[in-house]
């Protein structure tokens, strides 16, 4: 199934929640999660709780991450720039964070935590006035978000979460519902986040009426490595990307035959001894998942260029070399000691990427995920009596003379045609 099946799918879903609001919402999330939460929006006494209730090495953990991910996000915020176009005449740049936010933190098979921060701390940084977070109501928890989920929004002062998730969960973001015993879940301007394949397409169906960050496919790591690679390091996380999902891919790159078939052999051994061993095998055997054999490291970079995959190793001899030359990859992990691991957890970088090709023309979530650039444009009369004859030459070259008269009736309102 692909996005295109899965819009056609959840239509009806969409289409509710935006004429029936709150109780389509509860309806549908019934059917696809079988569980209805206590209410719709998570207390903030609940947040708080899950917070207290963190094991202490899970909070430190949380904690460093967010420094981390503060540390390096808030030297993306932009300035504004003025230029003086001419004596009288300026551009400035604003750049103007979004109004409102809604952040979809997924909760399948894993629990993610660390997408809670990696979505809201570039959001706070920009400026953004009001986040709201949503998550899939568990089962186990009483129908609320996984308490570490939770924990994360306190943690990061962020007290409007909803128990909500699926198409139903973009939809409500995108049209706003009235909540059952007062309130109400605003509409938003934007949705980050990855989630399935049904949040992917409610994103694709509701752009337009929401903006999006990217449509999240099934996570990949591409793995370009010689000779001197350790392959139980490139084993190692070849499965740590594989246990995401059975559609997770795993790719090696390599021009080393012996390092191919020691990674192999250490896979055998790794995939074994995981916990996830089924989960990943099942992964790493998939079409989308090889080991590529090639002449030459400038060959395999043609190919990692090509693929432009989502997290992208680079196990090379003079490997920040290599890496500063890729064109095409959602972020880059050089050396042996830079693995994907850790940008997903603690390295300060974003863990939001695109997948499937997108990293060719898109980028992970930032700052500049939530800003807008908006033009000031301000000249004086002088300014504008200088330029005018241009304006006119171009207005009526693409026969739009009400354009040129604009700018004559201010200049010179006797030659108004």
């Amino acid at each position: 199934m692909d996005v295109a099946d899965a819009g056609a799918q959840i239509r009806p879903v969409l289409d509710e929640v935006r004429t029936d609001g709150a109780a389509a919402v509860a309806k549908w999330t019934q059917t696809f999660d079988h569980v209805t939460p206590p209410s719709l929006r998570v207390p903030v006494d609940r947040l708080e709780a899950a917070a207290a209730g963190l094991e202490p090495a899970v909070r430190a953990a949380l904690l460093e991450s967010i420094a981390r991910a503060r540390r390096v996000h808030a030297d993306q915020r932009r300035v504004d720039v003025t230029t003086v176009v001419v004596p009288g005449g300026t551009v400035t740049e604003r750049w103007l964070p979004v109004d409102r936010v809604g952040l979809y933190v997924p909760g399948g098979r894993a629990v993610y935590p660390s997408s809670v921060v990696m979505n809201v701390v570039p959001a706070q940084e920009a400026g953004v006035r009001s986040l709201a977070v949503v998550s899939p109501p568990q089962r186990d928890h009483d129908g609320w978000p996984h308490p570490t989920i939770l924990a994360a929004c306190w943690l990061l002062g962020v007290v409007e979460v909803y128990s909500v998730g699926g198409a139903q969960a973009v939809a409500m973001l995108a049209y706003g519902v009235d909540l059952p015993g007062g309130g109400r879940c605003e509409p938003v301007d934007l949705v980050t986040g990855p989630g399935n394949i049904y949040v992917t397409a409610a994103k694709r169906a509701l752009q337009g009426v929401i903006g999006i960050d990217s449509e999240a496919g099934p996570t990949e790591v591409a793995i370009l490595a010689d000779d001197t690679a350790d392959p139980v390091h490139v084993a190692a996380d070849l499965v740590s990307q594989a246990e995401h999902d059975v559609l997770a891919a795993a790719v090696l790159v390599t021009p080393s035959v012996a390092l191919a078939d020691a990674v192999t052999a250490e896979l055998a051994v790794q995939v074994a001894a995981t916990k996830h061993s089924e989960r990943v095998r099942e992964a790493i055997a998939g079409e989308q998942s090889a080991i590529v054999l090639v002449d030459d490291l400038e060959a395999g970079l043609a190919v990692v260029d090509a693929y432009a995959a989502e997290h992208l190793e680079v196990h090379v001899r003079d490997a920040r070399e290599w890496a500063l030359r890729v064109r095409n990859a959602g972020a880059i992990f050089v050396g042996t000691y830079s693995p994907v691991s850790l940008g997903d957890y603690a390295a300060g970088s974003n863990h939001v990427l695109p997948t499937a090709g997108s990293a060719r023309h898109s980028s992970g979530l930032s700052v500049q995920s939530f800003l807008r650039g908006v033009h000031v444009v301000e000249y004086d009369e002088p300014a504008l009596r200088e330029v005018a004859p241009h304006v006119y030459a171009l207005s009526a070259a693409e026969d739009l003379p009400a354009h040129g008269d604009a700018v004559r009736a201010r200049v010179d309102p006797r030659e108004r045609t």
